[in-house]
This record gives C-alpha cells, structure tokens and sequence, in this order.
C-alpha cells in the first residue's frame, strides 16, 4: 500500500457516514475520535444546510470545521461562524428559479446555514422524501410567504436543492441549468442541487486545506454520489464507498466497504496510522 501523510479527512454524511438508518454507528464514531486524535481535521462535507448537520457528528471533541451545501458555505464551529463563502449572486437565485419555474419540483434556498421554502412547498417536500429525511427536512428548513422575494435578499445564497415530483421534468431541469454554467449535481434519485459556477464539495476543500497550510496530498475524502465526485477527484485520496453511484467508484483512488459496513471506519483504519490500533483496543476490529 502507498505511503499517504493524510492530515485532513472530508466526510460525506448521507450513503456514507450514516449507515441506511441515518446513523452514525459506535465503531465509525470511534473512528472518528481515533483519527482526530491522531491529530488529523476531520470533518463533515455534506450538501446539507448547517441546520442539517447531526450534532452527533459536529459534537464529537475536536470537530472545528463543517463544509456545507456542497462547498457554499464552510463554516468555523465555533461562534457558528463562516470561513469560506462561495454563494449565488441575487442575479443568479432569480435566474435558477425562473429556470425552475413551471417544472414539478419543489425549490429550496440555502442561504446562512438553512434551508428556505414555502409553506406549501415544505408540505409537498415532505411526500416526496424518504421517510429517514423527514426529521431532517423538518429540523433544518425555514419557510418564507415569497422565495422570489427572499433570494433577492438573501445574505448569500449556498444553494438550491429540488425534488421532483415528475422524474421525466429532472433532466429538462438538469441541461437547462448545466447550460447556464451553474454546477448541478444530486445526491438522490430524485433531486438536483443547484452552485454557483465553479462551486463544488471539491473546490470548498482545497480552499479550506489551504487555509489550514495542509496541501492536495494530505487530503482524505470519502463518498457515495454525484454531488461527491468532485471533492474525490480534488482530494489527494479519494475514497468511494462501497455502495457508491458506478461513475463515482470509478473516479475514485480506492473503494472502502460500504456504509452499511462502516466503509468509512475501514478506510480510516486503513490510511491513518494509529487508527487501527485504537479501534482494536476497543474491540472495534474487522474479521
């Protein structure tokens, strides 16, 4: 195996961290505080709002960092405070949701670590989810009487995130966009998630690696989807999981097991020296 001097993991949340019930399981936590005891930043890089963010992950002693809505926004933990802003211009959040309009989705805007809807979009989100998200689209999303109105205000907008409720309207919605130059990805069968030009998972990390004096090859990130493919390419290692979309094992340096299998623990374990060790000690080894 290659000699890798890793000094920051970047963590997707959804397929990989949480395991199928939206879980983070006792030996990849354990993981987590081994590797940053070892002295290495670890954090969660999710297209999630902050609001969205587990606090069973961000809670964990050492955690400093959260890059969120697919590089939009990398937050400082302490104080909550933005460290990377990489947003929408007011120009653009109309233009996105004049793009959207008349298509069958609903439309979120991310804008200061949540998300933003209307009341009749939320209740029309809330059929179209899993039913694991529900806690997590209730607990992170405001709603606004005008989304218009507030994205011509918005402090910065992070992203937009739809669900469509007719799939043959997601790919309209997807070459529409893509052709303006927005970075559209997605993270479910059903959804799109709508940057600024340029902004990726992969783009938000390097700037905060750099940041912290870390370069390309003391990077470590693991993924599972379209919206990861990017921050694996950019990282120094990137590892897919298991379970990934086809295209994003294919893109990746290495394939750990999958989140079902604490595919993220194994891949720590397996490319952060000492982290195995701690894992044994407390009885979280593999067969």
């Amino acid at each position: 195996m290659a000699e890798y001097d890793i000094r920051m993991v970047a963590l997707d949340l959804d397929g990989t961290v949480f395991n199928d019930q939206k879980q983070i399981t006792p030996r990849t936590r354990a993981a987590l505080r081994a590797a940053l005891a070892q002295g290495v930043t670890v954090l969660p890089a999710t297209g999630r709002p902050l609001a969205g963010a587990p606090d069973e992950f961000l809670s964990i002693p050492g955690v400093a960092w959260a890059l969120t809505s697919n590089g939009g926004c990398v937050w400082r933990l302490a104080g909550r405070q933005p460290a990377i802003r990489l947003p929408l211009s007011p120009a653009q959040g109309q233009q996105v949701l004049e793009t959207l309009a008349g298509l069958d989705c609903t439309v979120d805007l991310y804008a200061d670590g949540w998300a933003y809807t209307t009341a009749a979009q939320l209740a029309r989100l809330e059929t179209l989810v899993e039913p694991e998200l529900l806690s997590y689209v209730r607990a992170s999303r405001r709603t606004v009487p005008d989304l218009a109105a507030f994205a011509a205000s918005a402090p910065g907008i992070e992203k937009f995130s739809c669900q469509f409720g007719t799939p043959a309207h997601r790919p309209i919605a997807r070459d529409k966009l893509t052709a303006l130059g927005y970075e559209v990805t997605c993270s479910l069968g059903t959804n799109l998630e709508i940057n600024a030009p340029g902004v990726t998972k992969g783009a938000a990390l390097l700037a905060l690696a750099r940041q912290l004096g870390y370069t390309r090859e003391q990077v470590m990130a693991c993924g599972d989807s379209d919206n990861d493919l990017a921050m694996l390419r950019a990282a120094g290692l990137g590892v897919a999981m298991g379970n990934a979309d086809p295209a994003v094992r294919a893109a990746a340096d290495a394939v750990t097991a999958t989140n079902q299998e604490d595919g993220v623990a194994l891949a720590l374990a397996r490319y952060i020296p000492g982290v195995a060790e701690q894992l044994a000690r407390q009885g979280y080894g593999w067969d």
